[in-house]
């Protein structure tokens, strides 16, 4: 037998045992994230109130205590466009607790309550065998929606302008736990009141186009710093947290560090208000140090923790899972991502919805009452149009339609909806939404003129006719709707 007959053989015998090492490698590095997640992990979502995405070290903002979130990006992945679909308090832990977006899952105004047929996160882990702990603040109702296992309260602490999460409550549970916990741990910080900065310095902040025609605002400069500063304390939360993890979990432990919504883009469609930020760790399965560009949402979170669970995500929830993405397999998500806007039910109640549709670069805006429609918007009742003409001049700068690119104009400053050039793709994103509004039982659609008024049943919250301590009524026009005026939402 030649030389070359006896080395063809070996080096197929060679070329295989490589193949086989591969394959084995490969499936025994799938066989390991199978095994950590059977143990069922223990998830903990770590939630802070009313904070910009950019106002962090790990996206960017170099003049900003956030070392823990920084450690966390660093420990894990941090996700460059995650989103809530309301920059609202309630409407945006709504979506994060039931899956769905807003008007679906029937909290589309702030303080107003989920429908009561929605099987929230509490009804759905605990069937998945964990028990569903809130640690904080709640502002979701109502309790038959929301059966926490255990719910504590913030506490008071001296010397600070908010209320502190109950730490000493969370560090008791982790050392006990008998079986895997959801843990929802909801800071006030570094939502308003602030500290109160003496001597602020505006060389100490760091601005952006939205902001910087403010840099010599004393007043703004005040606020900014004394909500830098609460930022900073609520960091001091986040290491306590992560050292009673730390010393009492195991590596099996998922944990999620986000904010509601933006502060600066508060009751907006803008990024400023919707993008938030998301950082997520979770040892041996999250590879160190790694960044997603993937459109991720609120809605996604319920489904992504029944994934993690071993349970199957049901068809009735928005949201989908983005475990494929924790697990390295850095795979689309969503097409698109969706947001909703409503003034009315807050301490400055004005008559001005908007809807949002988003894709990685390009996004588009209605807002229904802008004044370039609002003669067409109104009923012919004058006690009616009253509101709805204030509500068009609150926001006279807002058009009705708005396009941006973003991977040109990140933070919206140049409008293309009159555009020629961008006609197509209006037209396409506008499209899109509608249907998405169609969908989603929305109060509004495609028609100019169809401006409905919403209150909640019965005497709580804030009536347009009526005065808040931020907004006065004419005497004249004072308590003149009625309950036919108004789109009575019942579940409220």
């Amino acid at each position: 037998m030649s030389k070359k007959s006896l080395i063809l053989p070996f080096l197929m015998l060679l070329s295989l045992a490589f193949i086989g090492c591969i394959s084995n490698n490969k499936s025994n590095n799938i066989a390991k994230v199978d095994a950590h997640q059977n143990q069922k992990p223990n998830i903990i979502f770590y939630l802070a109130d009313d904070q910009d995405v950019y106002d962090y070290g790990c996206y960017g903002n170099e003049k900003v205590n956030t070392a823990a979130v920084d450690r966390l990006a660093k420990e894990g992945m941090l996700f460059t466009n995650a989103f809530t679909a309301q920059a609202i308090c309630a409407p945006s832990r709504s979506q994060i607790f039931t899956g769905n977006y807003p008007v679906k899952n029937g909290c589309f105004a702030n303080h107003t309550a989920t429908r009561p047929n929605i099987e929230s996160v509490t009804y759905r882990m605990k069937k998945l065998g964990y028990e569903v702990v809130l640690a904080g603040k709640s502002h979701v109702k109502p309790s038959s929606v929301y059966q926490w296992d255990k719910e504590w309260e913030p506490v008071p602490k001296k010397d600070v302008p908010r209320d502190y999460i109950p730490l000493d409550s969370i560090e008791n549970y982790m050392k006990t736990a008998k079986k895997p916990f959801c843990m929802f741990i909801t800071s006030k910080y570094p939502h308003g009141k602030y500290f109160d900065v003496k001597n602020p310095d505006a060389n100490d902040l760091k601005f952006y186009p939205f902001n910087e025609h403010k840099k010599n605002d004393k007043s703004y400069i005040k606020s900014r710093a004394g909500y830098y500063r609460s930022i900073t304390e609520d960091n001091t939360q986040i290491e306590k947290v992560l050292d009673f993890v730390d010393a009492h979990l195991d590596e099996n432990t998922l944990f999620i560090y986000s904010a509601d919504h933006g502060v600066s883009g508060k009751f907006t469609v803008k990024d400023i208000g919707l993008k938030v930020p998301f950082v997520v760790r979770w040892p041996k399965v999250i590879k160190a140090g790694t960044t997603s560009n993937q459109l991720i949402h609120y809605t996604d979170v319920l489904p992504t923790f029944m994934d993690v669970a071993g349970g199957k995500v049901p068809e009735n929830v928005d949201g989908k899972s983005f475990l494929p993405i924790l697990t390295g397999n850095d795979i689309a998500v969503n097409k698109y991502v969706y947001g909703v806007r409503t003034n009315q039910n807050i301490l400055n109640s004005e008559i001005f919805p908007s809807r949002m549709i988003r894709d990685k670069r390009y996004k588009y805006i209605r807002n229904f009452n802008s004044l370039e429609v609002v003669e067409q918007n109104l009923t012919g009742k004058p006690n009616v149009d009253y509101f709805i003409k204030r509500g068009a001049n609150k926001f006279k700068n807002e058009p009705f339609e708005e396009l941006y690119d973003l991977e040109k104009d990140p933070f919206e400053q140049h409008n293309l909806a009159n555009n020629p050039e961008f006609k197509l793709m209006k037209e396409k994103l506008s499209k899109d939404m509608f249907l998405w509004m169609k969908a989603q039982g929305d109060i509004l659609d495609e028609r100019v003129g169809n401006m409905p008024i919403i209150t909640p049943k019965g005497k709580k919250g804030f009536k347009l006719d009526q005065d808040t301590p931020r907004r006065k009524i004419p005497d004249a026009i004072k308590n003149s709707l009625t309950k036919d005026d108004y789109i009575v939402i019942k579940h409220w």
